[in-house]
């Protein structure tokens, strides 16, 4: 329920709506507003990067996972109900929000996902998780239809429409969404909290027993880096995923930013979003019942392998068809793909250490967001073509599966098992 709840604010704000207020409403020239909007996204996720492997470690000294989502989910919430009281032109005011948003909402993916090695037991890892990216993109999806409703048709739900409306009341639809879109996450984010017990802490060292919590993560942090040997599957996984992660990731992102070059409509774009996000919720379910059948590792193959598919069409990619077609490619494996990551990983890694390793793994996975657009500008900046730079992106994907190939699943999964033992 918790990928029900959180995928609202990522679909709504971070994806499709808030951009483009930013750009149209907040800030005061647009091309330095894209400038800004980029530096702030990257600092809000740097900023969450550096932090996620201390505070998974805390999470799991002193037995506080959900102590600390609830204050990742209110800085989040909070963040995302400020965002109604934004003004023409303050921009600044807007950055520093939308990267509050951005450090709770991916903050509290770090204490969340170390949830996950506790609430399933190693088989049913994959099940469980492919189901929540399902009820996400479902989540998410009907947030994004509700706000885009809301937005086109504004006079049917009694809100200002029509011409001459002052900004403020022009803007008043898209800002009634982010409140929408807030009380989606706070609401939903209950029945986790009322019904997921606390994990307990992990064992103090001997002699490390009088330790207080911020002493001990530290000594923790560095007994983890020295000993990642013990580890070495799990640790050659995180590398193979940044790798094949950057493709994804930068297909998301930088998905409607090519279609704007290449001439795809607006309204088309915002279509395909939501198209991702409908097509997502049955095929997540399958990757995770096909995961069953064939494996784990292979299932994520396929789906890496469709990647590459989809980056050799992008290059020849002409039409709004084009854009669509692409958009339902994308929903078929992009949740199932993330979602078997994530069970993978949480099979190979101690239950006792889970907050302290998906730390690092959402430090991977925000280096993802940053390293993949910036291989795209460069490809871009060289050729000049955005279309050599989407084709480039084949390059991730056959590293990050040769990577993968390497990995040994029953050895990582022995490792986890000898760790809490």
């Amino acid at each position: 329920m918790y990928d029900w709840a959180n995928s609202g604010v990522y679909t709504l704000i971070i994806t499709a709506v808030f951009p483009i207020f930013f750009l149209d409403y907040a800030s005061e020239d647009p091309q330095l507003g894209v400038s800004r909007f980029t530096l702030a996204t990257t600092l809000g996720l740097t900023i969450t990067a550096v932090l996620s492997p201390f505070l998974g470690t805390l999470a799991d000294q002193s037995a506080s996972k959900l102590k600390l989502l609830a204050t990742f989910i209110a800085i989040g919430v909070s963040a995302a109900c400020g965002m109604f009281f934004i003004g023409q032109g303050q921009w600044m005011f807007a950055l520093v929000l939308f990267m509050l948003v951005t450090l709770g909402i991916n903050g509290s993916f770090v204490f969340y996902d170390a949830l996950l090695p506790h609430v399933a037991d190693r088989e049913d890892g994959d099940r469980l998780s492919s189901a929540g990216y399902a009820l996400g993109y479902l989540g998410g999806g009907l947030v994004l239809a509700l706000g885009l409703g809301i937005i086109q048709a504004p006079g049917f739900f009694g809100l200002p429409s029509g011409d001459g409306l002052s900004p403020s009341a022009a803007s008043l639809k898209i800002r009634i969404g982010f409140l929408i879109a807030a009380a989606w996450w706070l609401l939903f984010s209950i029945p986790l909290f009322r019904q997921v017990p606390e994990p307990p802490a992990t064992p103090r060292l001997p002699g490390h027993e009088g330790h207080n919590a911020f002493t001990e993560t530290f000594a923790q942090l560095a007994r983890t880096f020295k000993d990642l040997r013990r580890y070495r599957d799990a640790f050659i996984f995180l590398i193979a995923f940044l790798i094949y992660n950057d493709g994804i990731g930068t297909i998301i992102k930088l998905a409607t930013a090519y279609g704007t070059e290449i001439g795809i409509t607006r309204t088309t774009m915002i279509a395909a979003i939501v198209v991702t996000q409908f097509v997502g919720v049955p095929f997540a379910f399958m990757f995770g019942a096909l995961a069953g059948r064939i494996g784990t590792r292979p299932s994520i193959f396929l789906g890496i392998a469709a990647y590459g598919v989809i980056a050799v069409l992008g290059f020849y990619m002409r039409t709004d068809t084009h854009f669509i077609m692409l958009a339902i490619l994308v929903g078929m494996v992009q949740g199932g793909t993330q979602a078997l990551s994530r069970s993978l990983f949480a099979s190979m890694i101690p239950k006792s250490k889970s907050g302290e390793f998906f730390g690092f793994f959402s430090v991977f996975d925000k280096g993802a967001s940053i390293l993949g657009p910036l291989a795209f500008w460069l490809v871009l900046e060289l050729t000049g073509s955005s279309r050599n730079a989407i084709l480039s992106l084949i390059i991730f994907f056959g590293i990050g599966a040769a990577l993968l190939a390497t990995v040994n699943v029953s050895r990582g999964q022995a490792a986890a098992l000898e760790g809490d033992a």
